[in-house]
């Protein structure tokens, strides 16, 4: 009897042991999650009902003061605006041209595919201000090797100016960002591609389908699950492009680029637009409101792939 309590309180103290070890291991990833994750976005909802420049005692409070000039400021509709356009640009190049790519180093019989995956996957794994900072040297007007190369090669005539020209400088600022993030997005194709069972391309080529056939009613209606889960995910990472963009253009030239992310950024650590001390408060109150409508779009997102999911489940069931 004694020996198999003392087995009990042994078997006792071991998961203890675990049990505390486990604690040990995440906290210190818990101090940091908590540090500057949570305790910065709670802290932000409260700056929102204060007129606080960022120091000194948190005492003038004005309610929903903030969030009315937020709303009633046509610099932050605008600074709105070019966030949708610059999710759309991105979006509509990164996910079919990512797929395209996922067909071509698919195929078994292409030598060194995995090389050029790994080619592809290198700016994924690139600081994002060292992308800026190296693409402003790229796209430069005069000895830039975008604007070398094409003059080379006689398509242009003259240097472009890619980004001291607003409407030049958001195109550029969507193809950088492409091609920084193309290569995530052609793992998840890959990953979906490679889910594909061979069976049933067997299958279509006893049948006599071409390759084209193939991808139109074998491939492709299987890809639609993932297809959109990867475009969900590319539109909740177009939202955060501010230490990209803040590098290569800062918002400019004027506000052509200035998006959500550098309007609040404007606000929070510098004198904004007119000159004066630093408006925490009303940066709190833009980020506030940003963030319940990046909320707003990723619950929406979300019902949609469910609902696709479950409607396409109802289908398969006999």
């Amino acid at each position: 009897m004694k020996s198999k309590n003392a087995r009990n309180t042994f078997n006792l103290t071991r998961k203890q042991k675990h049990k505390f070890w486990g604690i040990a291991f995440l906290l210190p990833f818990l101090i940091v999650f908590f540090s500057f994750t949570v305790y910065p976005v709670l802290m932000s909802h409260i700056y929102a009902f204060f007129d606080w420049p960022g120091y000194g005692p948190l005492d003038d409070f004005v309610g929903l003061e903030n969030f009315i000039n937020v709303f009633n400021d046509p610099l932050f509709w605008r600074a709105l605006g070019r966030s949708g356009l610059f999710m759309v640009g991105s979006v509509s190049i990164q996910v079919p041209f990512a797929l395209l790519i996922a067909i071509l180093l698919n195929n078994k019989y292409l030598k060194g595919r995995y090389a050029y995956r790994t080619m592809i996957f290198i700016p994924v794994v690139m600081t994002s201000a060292v992308v800026g900072v190296l693409m402003r040297s790229v796209f430069a007007v005069h000895n830039g090797l975008v604007n070398s190369f094409l003059e080379f090669f006689g398509v242009i005539q003259s240097p472009i100016n890619w980004l001291g020209v607003g409407r030049n400088a958001m195109l550029t600022v969507i193809i950088v960002a492409s091609w920084k993030w193309m290569g995530i997005k052609m793992i998840y194709w890959l990953a979906g591609l490679q889910s594909v069972p061979e069976e049933l391309y067997d299958a279509a080529e006893v049948d006599g389908a071409n390759k084209l056939q193939v991808f139109r009613y074998v491939t492709l209606p299987l890809l639609i699950p993932i297809g959109i889960v990867i475009l969900l995910i590319s539109i909740i990472d177009s939202l955060q492009v501010f230490d990209l963009l803040y590098t290569l253009t800062r918002g400019g030239p004027g506000l052509s680029t200035e998006v959500i992310e550098v309007y609040i950024y404007r606000y929070a650590f510098t004198s904004g637009f007119g000159g004066g001390m630093p408006q925490m408060g009303y940066a709190s109150a833009a980020a506030v409101f940003f963030g319940l409508l990046a909320i707003v779009i990723s619950l929406t997102l979300s019902m949609i792939v469910k609902k696709y999911r479950i409607s396409d489940e109802k289908e398969v069931r006999p």
